[in-house]
């Protein structure tokens, strides 16, 4: 028989699973349970309804994030290289949590109103934060292009990262390094500041 804290990381991961495919709402607990091979009645021996496995999902996933995300910032890297490795652990964390990111990418606007989600909030703010700080400041160094709208440019990115969480599958043919490296030779030839002679 599996540990208790292995056997409630798998049903979290199950539920993550289902919880991205069908969306919270449609989502019920006897779907998770059939998911994960128990009856309805024991899922509650782990867990007391959806919304604490969405919580435990939602809020694990952000945690991790933002600790790689604050070491990044803390590093002390120019601009360019700060975009280049936050967009890098962005495609690590949805190597690592894709069906997560899913649902924050789908739920999250919906779930803010819920008294329990309001970290999710918190959570866009800090992005922005981050995100658009970095690229203010690369605009002031002249690093990116004077003429950046740093704000639709973030828009861009954050849309254009995340979104990977729906046809991305782990241990496919490309590594999150080898698509980030990919992804960034793309979008940086368009934010960089190119030096004309």
């Amino acid at each position: 028989m599996r540990p208790a804290p292995e056997r409630r990381r798998e049903i979290l991961d199950t539920a993550a699973e289902v919880f991205a495919a069908q969306g919270y709402d449609a989502t019920t607990v006897r779907r998770i349970a059939d998911a994960a091979g128990l009856l309805a009645g024991s899922l509650y021996y782990h867990f007391d309804s959806k919304e604490s496995m969405l919580d435990e999902i939602l809020a694990s996933f952000l945690r991790e994030l933002w600790g790689r995300y604050d070491a990044v910032l803390a590093a002390g890297l120019d601009p360019r290289q700060t975009i280049e490795a936050l967009v890098t652990e962005s495609f690590r964390e949805i190597d690592r949590h894709r069906a997560a990111v899913a649902i924050f990418q789908k739920e999250s606007r919906h779930l803010q109103e819920l008294p329990r989600f309001g970290y999710l909030a918190d959570a866009q703010h800090r992005f922005e934060e981050a995100w658009l700080g970095t690229l203010e400041r690369g605009v002031a160094a002249g690093v990116f292009r004077a003429d950046l709208d740093v704000r639709l440019t973030y828009r861009f990115v954050r849309d254009t990262v995340w979104v990977a969480a729906s046809w991305y599958r782990p241990g496919g043919q490309h590594s999150p390094e080898e698509i980030a490296r990919q992804y960034l030779s793309m979008v940086l030839e368009g934010i960089a500041f190119i030096t004309r002679t």
